[in-house]
């Protein structure tokens, strides 16, 4: 009974999760774009989980010098680095080396990051805390 009790809580917690970032998302479409150094004011020392249609997305690690580590919350994790051009934020990661630029815009729940500004296309938000950390492994050894 416990078990089932605990499992529809945890349901309901991932139900009001889902339509909080649902809304964030929403809400995104009238705010103006952050410029580069806003993008770092904001972002600088932090580490962002963004969610993605309501389930968390990955997270992002913000370092110094406009640089980034990446992971898809797998363990594995892409050491980059970010600039501005064209009014967006390029990404440029250890894994490929074409850009992966995006328009971000700072709501009252975080931030919204819209693939190359194209609103048909992929849009992640900030994920409230979701209380994890960010876990990268090390390199994989062969014998």
């Amino acid at each position: 009974m416990a078990l089932l009790i605990s499992i529809c809580q945890n349901g309901l917690m991932l139900t009001r999760i889902a339509i909080l970032l649902t809304i964030t998302a929403q809400v995104a479409v009238a705010q103006p774009t952050l410029s580069g150094s806003e993008f770092d004011r904001y972002t600088r020392g932090k580490t962002l989980f963004y969610g993605f249609q309501g389930t968390v997305y990955g997270v992002e690690r913000y370092l110094p010098n406009k640089r980034v580590i990446w992971s898809f919350l797998d363990g594995n994790c892409k050491e980059g680095v970010w600039y501005e051009k064209g009014g967006q934020i390029c990404f440029i990661y250890e894994d490929r080396i074409d850009p992966q630029c995006w328009v971000f815009s700072k709501t009252d729940r975080g931030l919204i990051a819209l693939f190359e500004g194209n609103s048909d296309a992929t849009e992640l938000y900030e994920a409230e805390d979701i209380n994890e950390e960010m876990v990268c492994l090390g390199p994989e050894v062969g014998v």
